[in-house]
Parts: C-alpha cells; structure tokens; sequence
C-alpha cells in the first residue's frame, strides 16, 4: 500500500460520505456519479485530488483536502488565529 491509499484518507472518504449522508448525496454534491465514489473506496483506494477540493467544500471543510490526500497536499496546516 502507497502513501496515497493510506487507511485515514479512506477514513476521510467515509466521514464525507457520513456527512453528505450516502455515497449518492456526496456525488451529486461533487459532480460525479455514485460508482465513482465506490471505486475510490474498493478499487482505487484513494481520491483523485482535482476532486479533493470539492468534497471539502461539499463537507463544509469537515473533511479536508489534506486529509483525504496527504500525499498530495501535505499535513493539515495550523490554524490561524487560535485562541491560547
């Protein structure tokens, strides 16, 4: 198993589908059909990254690009602006 198919990034994969509310519901968000979505969990084992962005988006940044592809877009930054 690659960098990019570690079991997180599917994790991340299943917590965006959880917050769509199915596989169908994410897909529509995102542009892409239902299949797809099932490929990236059973054959792929990973996201394509040009879809990363949208599926954080679709999840309200509840599932991160980074965290669905770390190969690709790196750790999770700090963020800003956090109260000590």
């Amino acid at each position: 198993m690659g960098i990019y198919c570690t079991p997180m990034s599917i994790d991340a994969l299943h917590r965006a589908i959880d917050s769509a509310g199915s596989q169908r519901a994410l897909a529509e968000k995102i542009g892409k059909k239902q299949g797809q979505i099932g490929n990236w969990i059973h054959r792929d084992k990973k996201v394509p990254a040009e879809v990363c962005a949208a599926i954080e988006q679709a999840t309200d940044g509840r599932v991160t690009r980074y965290e669905l592809r770390p190969d690709v877009f790196g750790e999770t930054p700090p963020k800003h602006g956090k109260a000590a």
